[in-house]
């Protein structure tokens, strides 16, 4: 509710406008008070808080035409405008002082008028520096939202561009499936395959880049992709799971696994004609969500490491988790026993209750 109240320029000024000179009223007030004054002194002393709030309005529309000046020329023309004002403040009350208090006494020189200006110089200086103070955190706030509200869209675009960097190879290799499929008259297995495919991509570009999803929900998104992929390879692919159920629960990003997987098909099923085996697991260790995928191909021993390790999959996984968690995330890279390569991350293990 605060937050909405000062959100206005405007309201911000005139609230803080009328606390000040409100709390100076005050304070002169009970100055007055204290010191056994007569009822007129106390009079004058509201009198001149509300000709202090009167006269900075003019100063505020004064102070938004130095703004855009050099420091110089501001510092300048505050100086200038808050004596000038603190004159016609201080002279204005002396003579209220002079016709409320001591009943019509007239002035002797002309200084009497500007009696004590420098106590209201002094005042005005300071109404002054909190303007420019106030006003200066203001653009400070502002900036830093807008640069915040920028660096939050850049980083969601590139997270967009991480998440929907599709591979071309496997639209290619299932569409090349199906066809061949519907060559040999199997249309039941190729309009399964069409289906999965459709689904797959529909959950791929809906899902928002940014959402994180339960493992559950993952492993199911990851079950369409694996049964194209089965199309492709049939008996070829073997796919095992060993995952806790407590890690069920804990949160991913979105399509997180499909380029492990897609990196491990690419790797240690394809080029083998008795294709090969990846192995799932999940579980929950001190506090950290560790999700492994390893299989059996030639693992990084063998002339393939550099490209495993940079390819465009991994590589776009590597980003996607520095980009969503910083340092308290891992992806490493491994030798499997007795050969093959086991990828394995580390999150922290966080839930939709939590």
């Amino acid at each position: 509710m605060l937050n909405e109240l000062f959100r206005s320029r405007e309201r911000l000024f005139w609230i803080l406008n009328a606390m000040g000179w409100g709390g100076y009223t005050v304070a002169a007030y009970l100055g007055a008070l204290a010191h056994e004054k007569p009822d007129s002194f106390v009079a004058v002393s509201l009198a001149a808080g509300a000709l202090g709030f009167l006269f900075t309005i003019p100063m505020r529309y004064a102070y938004r035409r130095l703004w855009a000046q050099s420091p110089w020329k501001i510092a300048a023309g505050v100086v200038l405008i808050s004596y000038v004002v603190a004159a016609v403040w201080r002279s204005i009350h002396n003579e209220l002082y002079w016709e409320w208090v001591k009943h019509g006494w007239q002035p002797i020189h002309f200084f009497d008028y500007i009696d004590g200006v420098m106590g209201s110089f002094y005042i005005v200086l300071c109404w002054s520096g909190l303007y420019f103070g106030i006003r200066y955190h203001r653009e400070l706030q502002q900036q830093t939202e807008q640069t915040l509200k920028a660096t939050a869209a850049a980083h969601q675009a590139q997270l967009m561009a991480l998440r929907y960097q599709l591979n071309p190879h496997f639209l290619f290799n299932t569409l090349n499936a199906i066809s061949t499929l519907i060559l040999d008259r199997d249309n039941e297995t190729a309009n399964l395959a069409v289906t999965r495919l459709s689904d797959f991509l529909r959950y791929s570009l809906d899902n928002d880049p940014m959402k994180r999803v339960t493992l559950r929900q993952e492993l199911e998104a990851l079950d369409l992709y694996l049964e194209i992929e089965k199309v492709r390879f049939n008996e070829r692919l073997t796919v095992q799971r060993e995952i806790e159920t407590r890690a069920l629960d804990g949160l991913v990003p979105s399509l997180i696994l499909q380029p492990l997987i897609e990196n491990a098909v690419k790797y240690a099923v394809t080029p083998r004609e008795e294709g090969g085996s990846i192995m799932i697991a999940a579980k929950v260790h001190q506090g950290a969500l560790m999700i492994t995928v390893a299989d059996d191909g030639p693992g990084l021993g063998n002339g393939d490491s550099g490209k495993k390790s940079s390819g465009v999959g991994l590589k776009n996984t590597r980003e996607r988790l520095k980009q969503l968690y910083g340092e308290q995330q891992a992806l490493t890279l491994a030798p499997n026993t007795p050969h093959g390569l086991v990828i394995t991350i580390n999150l922290p293990y966080e839930t939709r209750e939590a």
